[in-house]
């Protein structure tokens, strides 16, 4: 149980002539919900693409161990959706996820009860509202079962209601002991959320500490002057 789900071990990404992450070493451990914070251009994407395995081999180095078997998902600001109905939108990413048939349609259903869009599985679901998409992203994410999910900014374009509706699904599979990593704008949010705060600078972890210790300091230079919002 103490072995790390994800283990980044001297890792950098290097875009052309941009380094875009310095060297770092970090690990995720099992049932933890950690939050990347930092300002726009931080590295806070590229740390979770980093994370999830897909960053090409030729723009990094260094090493990442992942444990055997995991499985893992990554939910984006803007989630794509097919050109087809809710219910086919969790069919497709079960069949992708390889899901054996006979489980998908109970797994789809249950998915889609769970973010509440059971009454919406025939609707296109590009006609659905942004929240309502990005519920609809959870929902092929959790159905997969991860033990892993990364989240990119999941409530960044969603009104205060459906920011609250889709914190409250992030809780809830934290809650379960699937080990969730978001990237945040809101301090708010990674308070709510988070045991675990990492905060970006320039491509560079300034801090990674407990969020109690986060957020009543004191901080490195960096970190302070992002919480008091005093980095570009």
């Amino acid at each position: 149980m103490n072995t790390p789900l994800v283990e980044l071990q001297d890792c950098a990404v290097r875009f052309g002539d941009t380094q875009a992450l310095a060297p770092l070493r970090l690990q995720l451990r099992r049932g933890e919900c950690v939050a990347l914070v930092g300002s726009n251009g931080s590295g806070k994407t590229t740390l979770l693409r980093l994370l999830h395995g897909q960053l090409q081999s030729h723009t990094t180095q260094g090493r990442r161990q992942a444990a055997p078997g995991m499985a893992q998902a990554m939910v984006y600001q803007r989630p794509f959706v097919l050109r087809l109905s809710v219910w086919r939108n969790l069919m497709v990413a079960l069949w992708l996820a390889g899901v054996p048939r006979p489980q998908r349609a109970e797994r789809a259903l249950q998915a889609l009860q769970r973010v509440g869009l059971a009454a919406q599985r025939d609707r296109a679901g590009r006609a659905l509202s942004v929240g309502q998409q990005q519920r609809l992203a959870l929902a092929r994410a959790w159905a997969v079962r991860p033990q892993l999910l990364f989240l990119d900014e999941p409530t960044a374009s969603l009104d205060p209601a459906a920011r609250r509706e889709v914190e409250a699904l992030i809780g809830e599979f934290a809650g379960e002991g699937m080990t969730v990593v978001i990237s945040t704008h809101n301090l708010g949010q990674a308070k709510r959320l988070a045991q675990r705060v990492l905060c970006l600078d320039g491509g560079q972890v300034v801090a990674d500490l407990p969020v109690a210790r986060f957020f009543e300091g004191p901080l490195p230079e960096a970190a302070a002057r992002f919480v008091k919002g005093e980095l570009p």
